[in-house]
Protein backbone atom coordinates (compact mmCIF):
# COMPACT_ATOMS: atom_id res chain seq x y z
CA UNK A 1 0.00 0.00 0.00
CA UNK A 2 1.24 3.46 -0.84
CA UNK A 3 1.62 6.51 1.34
CA UNK A 4 -1.36 8.21 -0.32
CA UNK A 5 -3.74 5.23 -0.16
CA UNK A 6 -5.86 3.82 -2.95
CA UNK A 7 -6.94 6.21 -5.64
CA UNK A 8 -8.98 6.15 -8.87
CA UNK A 9 -7.72 6.59 -12.40
CA UNK A 10 -10.37 7.37 -15.01
CA UNK A 11 -9.79 7.21 -18.73
CA UNK A 12 -9.61 4.88 -21.70
CA UNK A 13 -7.41 1.80 -21.51
CA UNK A 14 -5.70 2.29 -24.88
CA UNK A 15 -4.93 6.01 -24.35
CA UNK A 16 -1.15 6.55 -24.34
CA UNK A 17 -1.30 9.13 -21.54
CA UNK A 18 -3.45 6.84 -19.39
CA UNK A 19 -0.97 4.01 -20.00
CA UNK A 20 1.91 6.28 -18.98
CA UNK A 21 0.12 7.31 -15.76
CA UNK A 22 -0.74 3.72 -14.89
CA UNK A 23 2.87 2.59 -15.49
CA UNK A 24 4.11 5.42 -13.27
CA UNK A 25 1.68 4.50 -10.48
CA UNK A 26 2.65 0.84 -10.67
CA UNK A 27 6.38 1.63 -10.70
CA UNK A 28 5.82 3.91 -7.70
CA UNK A 29 3.98 1.12 -5.86
CA UNK A 30 0.82 3.19 -5.56
CA UNK A 31 -2.43 1.23 -5.39
CA UNK A 32 -5.21 2.43 -7.66
CA UNK A 33 -8.41 1.34 -9.32
CA UNK A 34 -9.04 1.94 -13.00
CA UNK A 35 -12.37 3.06 -14.48
CA UNK A 36 -12.59 2.77 -18.28
CA UNK A 37 -14.99 5.28 -19.84
CA UNK A 38 -15.64 2.98 -22.79
CA UNK A 39 -16.42 -0.12 -20.75
CA UNK A 40 -17.80 1.39 -17.54
CA UNK A 41 -19.30 4.66 -18.79
CA UNK A 42 -18.83 8.10 -17.32
CA UNK A 43 -19.65 8.32 -13.62
CA UNK A 44 -22.32 11.04 -13.52
CA UNK A 45 -21.63 12.44 -10.05
CA UNK A 46 -17.88 12.38 -10.59
CA UNK A 47 -18.09 14.28 -13.89
CA UNK A 48 -20.03 17.10 -12.25
CA UNK A 49 -17.60 17.18 -9.35
CA UNK A 50 -14.60 17.30 -11.70
CA UNK A 51 -16.15 20.20 -13.61
CA UNK A 52 -16.43 22.11 -10.34
CA UNK A 53 -13.02 21.14 -8.95
CA UNK A 54 -10.99 21.47 -12.14
CA UNK A 55 -13.14 23.75 -14.28
CA UNK A 56 -14.96 22.43 -17.33
CA UNK A 57 -12.37 23.94 -19.67
CA UNK A 58 -9.67 21.68 -18.20
CA UNK A 59 -11.80 18.58 -18.80
CA UNK A 60 -12.74 19.33 -22.41
CA UNK A 61 -10.06 17.98 -24.75
CA UNK A 62 -10.30 20.21 -27.80
CA UNK A 63 -7.44 18.26 -29.40
CA UNK A 64 -9.41 15.01 -29.48
CA UNK A 65 -10.53 13.40 -32.70
CA UNK A 66 -14.09 13.42 -31.39
CA UNK A 67 -14.05 17.20 -30.76
CA UNK A 68 -12.65 17.86 -34.24
CA UNK A 69 -15.34 15.66 -35.78
CA UNK A 70 -18.17 17.70 -34.23
CA UNK A 71 -19.83 20.34 -36.34
CA UNK A 72 -19.57 23.99 -35.31
CA UNK A 73 -23.07 23.99 -33.81
CA UNK A 74 -22.22 21.14 -31.43
CA UNK A 75 -18.90 22.73 -30.49
CA UNK A 76 -20.59 26.05 -29.77
CA UNK A 77 -22.87 24.32 -27.24
CA UNK A 78 -19.89 23.88 -24.90
CA UNK A 79 -20.06 27.42 -23.56
CA UNK A 80 -20.45 26.87 -19.80
CA UNK A 81 -20.08 24.12 -17.19
CA UNK A 82 -23.58 22.71 -17.59
CA UNK A 83 -23.48 22.47 -21.39
CA UNK A 84 -19.91 21.14 -21.42
CA UNK A 85 -20.75 18.41 -18.88
CA UNK A 86 -23.75 17.42 -20.98
CA UNK A 87 -21.58 17.23 -24.10
CA UNK A 88 -18.91 15.19 -22.25
CA UNK A 89 -21.55 12.74 -21.01
CA UNK A 90 -22.49 12.04 -24.61
CA UNK A 91 -18.89 11.96 -25.85
CA UNK A 92 -16.63 10.61 -23.08
CA UNK A 93 -13.64 10.41 -25.42
CA UNK A 94 -13.54 14.21 -25.24
CA UNK A 95 -12.68 14.12 -21.54
CA UNK A 96 -9.01 14.95 -21.13
CA UNK A 97 -7.24 11.93 -19.70
CA UNK A 98 -6.44 10.61 -17.27
CA UNK A 99 -8.54 12.06 -14.49
CA UNK A 100 -6.94 10.95 -11.24
CA UNK A 101 -8.87 11.19 -8.00
CA UNK A 102 -6.31 11.38 -5.22
CA UNK A 103 -7.35 11.33 -1.59
CA UNK A 104 -8.19 14.99 -1.06
CA UNK A 105 -8.05 16.17 -4.67
CA UNK A 106 -8.25 15.54 -8.39
CA UNK A 107 -5.93 16.11 -11.34
CA UNK A 108 -6.40 15.86 -15.08
CA UNK A 109 -3.71 14.84 -17.53
CA UNK A 110 -0.43 13.29 -16.46
CA UNK A 111 2.67 15.06 -15.25
CA UNK A 112 5.07 12.87 -13.28
CA UNK A 113 6.36 15.85 -11.27
CA UNK A 114 2.84 16.79 -10.16
CA UNK A 115 2.09 13.18 -9.25
CA UNK A 116 5.35 12.88 -7.33
CA UNK A 117 4.51 15.99 -5.32
CA UNK A 118 0.99 14.77 -4.52
CA UNK A 119 2.23 11.29 -3.63
CA UNK A 120 5.00 12.72 -1.47
CA UNK A 121 7.75 11.11 -3.55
Amino acid sequence: MSAVGTLWVYGIANCDTVKKARRWLEASDIDYRFHDFRKDGVPEAALGRWAIDLGWQALLNRQSTTWRSLDETERARACDASSAVQLLRGHPTMIKRPVIEWPGGVTVGFDARVCEAIAGR
